[in-house]
């Protein structure tokens, strides 16, 4: 049966992750798909910060980040992520369609919407968000389907991106392990990152979450380029070097309350 580019893609992930390297011939008598067109896919994937090209093949990057569980990395910096979720609060409006990933900064904004008086429709990748909105009646609640993986607690890859096309989408709220001008938003869990370039393409305004320890930071894959991102919100003054750069101007920057 033929498969969609998503699908091929993501076969290729899975095996690249199984065995750490892979060639384009192995590749080719796997999927029953020809050395060209996989040549294309790595290249892409590789452009994507998902692997690195070999002569012949391609091998894994290193991912020794994506051992940290979330229930670790949602008790960092929780004070700043607070902040920076109360500040988000404000930006969202009764009524709207908003977007929502799997990280524990954005789920932080979770707990903020499910005590205020809106009525939404949350559509997530985040498993523990999903659960935080749910017993709000005055929120739908739309989870992505995929894969559940142990130590995260949100989806992975890109079976569920149909669900996507099948809405309109306001405002999509994301955080990432890194953020530069140069590289944009990067994360360190390939399967994450792979769902959350489809859902950025498909929102309307992308509000980015980040907090100060994550600003200047480069992490494995990019999802999102700095010219997508419409609002950046963190808890510290960005450092002047980053704020000369003509990539943020188009960017609205809000600082979070101390």
């Amino acid at each position: 049966m033929k498969m969609f580019v998503s699908e091929r893609r993501d076969t290729i992930m899975d095996l690249l992750k199984k065995n750490k390297r892979i060639t384009v011939k192995g590749l080719s008598s796997k999927i029953g798909v020809s050395e060209a067109t996989l040549r294309t896919d790595l290249n892409q994937l590789e452009q994507d910060g998902l692997l690195t090209r070999t002569h012949g093949g391609a091998v894994l990057n290193d991912t020794k980040d994506e051992d940290v569980s979330f229930s670790v990395r949602s008790k960092k910096n929780k004070d700043e992520k607070m902040k920076i979720a109360e500040e988000a609060i404000h930006t969202i409006k009764n009524r709207q369609c908003i977007l929502l990933d799997g990280s524990s900064t954005v789920l932080e904004l979770a707990r903020y919407i499910s005590k205020e008086p809106l009525k939404l429709t949350v559509v997530t990748s985040g498993l523990q968000t999903a659960i935080e909105l749910k017993e709000n009646p005055d929120i739908t609640v739309i989870l992505i389907g995929g894969v559940a993986s142990k130590g995260s607690s949100a989806i992975e890859g890109t079976l569920g991106i149909d669900l996507l096309d099948q809405v309109n989408i306001d405002t999509m709220y994301t955080s990432a392990n890194g953020f530069t001008i140069e590289n944009g938003l990067t994360d360190f869990n390939l399967y994450e990152v792979s769902l959350k370039r489809e859902m950025i393409k498909r929102a309307d305004k992308v509000v980015a979450l980040i907090d100060s320890s994550k600003i200047g930071a480069i992490s494995s894959a990019v999802f999102a380029q700095t010219e997508e991102i419409d609002i950046l919100i963190t808890d510290k003054s960005l450092p002047e070097e980053i704020i000369e750069k003509p990539l943020l101007k188009d960017i609205e920057v809000i600082i979070s309350n101390n």
